[in-house]
């Protein structure tokens, strides 16, 4: 059949091999030499812009990433990030892993731009360099690394002495043990003519670096006090190059991404009063450096301002107005906000998503993504944006609409996918896709997964129900936990559950070419516990349901997740006290009630939804001679769908789109 209609099914072996399957070839077009901009930084007068382009290499397996500037190459990578200007314009820093004596060092680079010179190698970092910033006067290099314990020393983990827990968020996916390699600020001279100076050792975590205007001290955020695994707080501090640190705010809230501005009186950041009251949208807020109260200055726009696709700090434009990044709606916007708290203003309009920003003399940059392609960066000055590169592909685009809510209070936001070649008289099979978080969105942004599955063949369906971002703050807090202190809402697995299936009916009513007998789900993370909530309680709906990277049990997700104790600033009660309301939410305990085929992927290395996740899920649907497919993948973690192995990435693709291909054939 032609490319744009249904296919026959491909059933997935055993094991992925390399295969010449149509959805093999659609996995690797997806992935294989895929490029995408990002990190824009500004010269300090403007005239010049750096940025990353990194490409995926499937061949290799690997992704390479390099540093362009003006919208050519500068270097030849393969793995450069995070251009740094120097406060002159004539030099670049950036992070890179070079050197012949130890290939698995991350290494910190300084490259003349501007007049001859060669490349100077400042430093080298066993666990990693990120957050750079250059020191005003141009002197210093500011950054954070990992100080990892003498255990690490010995020659393999047989030699290694035993850890000694102590503390909740001891290991995070996709780094690791933390509590014994803490993230720590350091200064090295850019000339590199010293080592390395810790200006925060011990144990607590700091991460984020901004420079004072003196180039005396460094501002950053930090979790740095007693209880701070048990109220989650976190703070800003003051950390003078030579001197005590001192905290800025009181372990009060959550205060990260700081920006000083030019004057250095205070402090611009990202951050929340309750941090046990979760999720609730992030603020933009003023923290004086000598002394006084922390003041929000974004809540004229009732917005999160830490946006998914841009968690970047604010950038001053000068000491009365700043810029910064808030979700809307599916859309990611740039606004300039003013420190006497007036209405946020929009600089930025139409479908599309900000992936990061900066502005110096007059001129900003960004990078935008849409959904036809990934990110590219442009130039805007006097007034007209400028495309400076084109370094993606162009995929098809989608549709926007809405549907009332059940209870009619508010309407969902939702997008459809015709499949390629679309044909308006043939119908199609319908894929339903529930993203993560749940506080996060889908929208104008490029997304892989849904122009995988249109090229496959399939209608695919998003939606972004209450719990999710984007939105007002009662939307995203809408599904808090009943017992909730201090902002009860009706739980996981209610309302946003009401709303999926009122984006489906709906759909299935509107578009004709939806076939309403072969439609399928799937969602990782949060999404993967609503897919298998789905199957459970509207399996005949579905012809076949995936659940990727799922909670299937939140008793035990609370007690073995690297965010163990987080869940409660969401569910309300503590699990200790009240184990059955997290048991009530569970899908794990309906699952007596599945009898839809179901596909279960995890990752071996997920510490975020570990492992048991997947095999409880598993074992009880095993045990009920139910039909059950499950792939586990090796040496990945919670982001395996999209910073995975390109290998296993095209994997994972194939096995969704084959196992889908085959359960919505038609009858």
């Amino acid at each position: 059949m032609s490319h744009g209609q249904y296919r026959e099914p491909v059933t997935a072996a055993s094991e992925p091999t390399e295969t010449s399957s149509v959805h093999a070839d659609i996995a690797r077009d997806l992935i294989h030499l895929r490029s995408a901009v990002g990190n824009p930084t500004l010269s300090p007068d403007g005239s010049r812009v750096a940025t990353v382009v990194a490409t995926a290499d499937l061949d290799e397996n690997t992704t390479r990433t390099s540093i362009w500037l003006d919208g050519s190459p500068l270097t030849a990578g393969p793995n450069d990030s995070q251009p740094v200007w120097s406060p002159d314009g004539r030099h670049l820093a950036f992070v890179s892993r070079r050197g012949d004596d130890d290939k698995k060092k991350t290494t910190l680079h300084v490259l003349p731009v501007d007049g001859p010179g060669e490349l100077r190698t400042v430093c080298a970092m066993a666990d990693g360099i990120g957050d750079v910033a250059w020191s005003p006067d141009g002197r210093h290099l500011a950054f954070t690394s990992r100080t990892r314990h003498d255990r690490y020393d010995a020659k393999d983990v047989s030699w290694q002495s035993p850890r000694k827990i102590e503390r909740f968020l001891s290991r995070m996916n996709g780094e690791n043990w933390i509590f014994d390699r803490p993230q720590h600020v350091y200064v090295v001279a850019a000339d590199g003519t010293d080592a390395p100076r810790n200006l925060t050792p011990g144990d607590y975590e700091f991460g984020a670096v901004a420079w004072t205007p003196d180039s005396a001290a460094i501002v950053t955020s930090g979790r740095a006090h007693e209880t701070w695994d048990d109220d989650l707080a976190e703070d800003l501090y003051l950390v003078p190059l030579d001197g005590e640190r001192r905290a800025l705010t009181h372990h009060t809230g959550i205060f990260a991404a700081p920006a000083v501005s030019p004057d250095g009186r205070r402090v611009a950041c990202i951050g929340l009063d309750n941090p046990l009251e979760f999720p609730q949208n992030m603020k933009i807020g003023l923290v004086p450096i000598d002394d006084g109260e922390h003041r929000w200055i974004s809540t004229g726009l009732d917005r999160t301002f830490f946006a998914m696709t841009c968690p970047q700090p604010p950038v001053w434009e000068d000491d009365d107005t700043l810029l910064a990044v808030a979700e809307d709606r599916g859309e990611t916007h740039l606004y300039r906000l003013g420190v006497d708290g007036r209405t946020p203003e929009r600089l930025t309009e139409g479908a599309l998503s900000i992936l990061g920003f900066d502005t110096k003399g007059g001129v900003l940059a960004t990078t935008r993504s849409t959904v036809h392609h990934g990110g590219e960066l442009w130039l805007t000055a006097d007034g007209t944006d400028r495309r400076l590169t084109h370094v993606t592909k162009e995929y098809p685009g989608w549709e926007k609409f809405t549907v009332p809510c059940a209870d009619g209070s508010d309407e969902i936001d939702a997008w459809i996918v015709r499949p390629a070649d679309f044909d308006p008289g043939t119908t199609y099979p319908v894929l339903l896709n529930v993203h993560g978080g749940p506080f996060t969105q889908y929208g104008e942004y490029f997304f892989d997964e849904a122009q995988m599955q249109a090229a496959a063949g399939f209608v695919v369906l998003m939606c972004n129900p209450r719990g999710g971002s984007g939105r007002h703050t009662g939307w995203g807090q809408a599904i808090m936990g009943p017992k909730h202190p201090t902002s009860p809402g009706s739980g996981w697995g209610t309302v946003d559950v009401d709303d999926v299936m009122s984006v489906l009916d709906a759909a299935l009513d509107r578009y004709t070419f939806c076939d309403r007998e072969r439609v399928g789900m799937l969602g990782g993370s949060y999404g993967g516990f609503m897919a298998t909530t789905l199957a459970a309680r509207y399996g005949d709906r579905f012809r076949g349901v995936c659940s990727e990277r799922s909670v299937n049990n939140m008793l035990t997700e609370e007690w073995s997740s690297d965010i163990a104790t987080f869940f409660r600033s969401e569910h309300g009660p503590n699990p200790v006290e009240d184990p059955e309301e997290y048991l009530r939410m569970s899908p794990i305990t309906m699952a007596k009630d599945i009898h839809v085929p179901m596909l279960i992927i995890h990752s071996e290395e997920d510490y975020r939804c570990p492992i048991n996740q997947a095999e409880e899920l598993w074992v009880t649907l095993r045990l009920l001679k139910r039909d059950v497919t499950f792939y586990r993948f090796p040496g990945e973690n919670h982001e395996l769908s999209r910073a995975g192995s390109p290998v296993h990435r095209r994997m994972r693709a194939e096995i969704i789109l084959d196992w889908f291909a085959e359960r919505l054939a038609p009858a």
